[in-house]
């Protein structure tokens, strides 16, 4: 008796682990990816658990970031070094870019045995009988019946739609690739850098992250600012002075982003997992993780399921998740909410980053994937230098006189 077929639309992070954890279980996959050669427009880092859960061999790495300084609004640093509460030879940020990185996880999912063409989705429809498509292959049309489908197609998500899901609010994030003499490339190698300030992102930060041969360069805006999203972007340049004055701009790059999650990713004989699912984390923009996870756990829920594909067992990965990751996610918005939004924000978030309890607090949440244990003594302290940090920035007679050059608004 032939296998039921299962089609994953989209072959980034997510569907590629979808489709090889589907196909190392006996799956029958067909994986649709639209482009093997466009390169998502990405900060490009993961961490170290990553590479050690999936197996990402160390030639995939670029760079190991380990150092990094953040940069307010009136140009006050912060200097920060990746560490966890117990640091180890483990405690850095890979740099990784995704035109490598997506073809080497696409390559192992067909050497589990899935089927992975470059092909686009035309149309797509789900019925509780089976899901039915078509899609354009080297300008041939084809259509495909499968028992089930994932939909790993981005933030602009086909199969989203087809199942109803609502439109969730989106990003732009924007960046240059610069490249710089390998003289000047080697003082990046280990180090990274964030901006913060309306000029550079209302909502979110700009970014340097250091490649193989190059610079990643981007900002990111949301919905009410994304049509000023290069400006911000040659703000971040131009505020980046002399560290990128003999650098070359050799292509520039734009992609949407979700801002916020599916409520739900589980329907009949289908599941939402990363972009299409929202699971892009507001406060730093990281995707890669949480697609790659959501793959993995979609696809070892559905090969339980696959004879009854149906919403109430499919529904068992969504409470997966949402036991594992929701209050991860939910603490991460409120931190968004709290720090992001107006300089004097920045100015508050900045000041935070310096002190050691939140850097370890937040690089061992970031490089384990957990909610990190914190002290109660060491929670008081950090919300009362949070608190004084506020009103020091709101009220006006305990304000920083801002820089000269930089003046603070608002």
């Amino acid at each position: 008796m032939a296998k039921p077929k299962i089609l994953v639309v989209g072959g980034g992070p997510g569907g590629a682990t979808a489709a090889r954890t589907l196909a190392e279980g006996g799956a029958d996959v067909l994986v649709l990816e639209r482009s093997f050669s466009r390169a998502k427009p990405c900060g490009g880092a993961i961490p170290p658990l990553v590479i050690n859960e999936f197996g990402i061999p160390p030639e995939i790495i670029d760079c190991r970031m380990k150092y990094t300084t953040i940069y307010s609004p009136t140009g006050r640093e912060t200097d920060i070094a990746v560490l966890g509460s117990k640091p180890t030879d483990k405690d850095f940020i890979g740099m990784v870019r995704r035109e490598v990185y997506d073809n080497y996880l696409r390559e192992q999912a067909a050497k589990a045995g899935a089927e992975v063409i470059e092909a686009k989705l035309l149309s797509i429809k789900v019925t509780p009988e089976g899901v039915k498509a078509v899609y354009e292959e080297k300008g041939v049309e084809k259509k495909i019946e499968a028992a089930a489908v994932i939909g790993a197609d981005g933030a602009y998500s086909m199969v989203a739609r087809a199942l109803g899901a609502p439109r969730v609010p989106q990003c732009v994030a924007m960046q240059y690739r610069i490249r710089l003499p390998e003289s000047q490339m080697q003082e990046w190698r280990e180090t990274a850098e964030l901006y913060l300030g309306d000029e550079v992102s209302p909502d979110f930060y700009g970014w340097i992250f250091p490649k193989h041969d190059h610079l990643s360069v981007g900002v990111g805006a949301g919905p009410e600012h994304s049509t000023k999203v290069r400006s911000y972007l040659n703000n971040l340049v131009e505020r980046a002075g002399t560290k990128l004055k003999d650098g070359k701009i050799y292509a520039t790059e734009a992609h949407a982003l979700p801002m916020r999650h599916q409520k739900k990713l589980a329907y009949d004989r289908a599941m939402l997992i990363g972009d299409a699912a929202g699971m892009v984390v507001s406060t730093s923009g990281e995707g890669i993780y949480w697609a790659m996870k959501s793959g993995k756990i979609a696809a070892e829920t559905l090969l339980k399921f696959q004879d009854n594909p149906v919403a109430a067992n499919l529904s068992e990965y969504e409470k997966i998740w949402k036991k594992q990751y929701g209050t991860m996610y939910r603490f991460l918005d409120r931190l968004q909410n709290i720090y992001f939004g107006d300089n004097r924000k920045f100015e508050v978030f900045t000041q935070m980053c310096r002190d050691v309890d939140v850097q370890r607090l937040t690089f061992d949440s970031y490089l384990h994937k957990e909610m990190a244990k914190l002290p109660v003594t060491s929670g008081l302290r950090i919300f009362g230098k949070m608190a004084f940090n506020f009103a020091r920035w709101y009220v006006p007679v305990l304000r920083p006189k801002p820089s000269p050059t930089l003046a603070l608004e608002g």
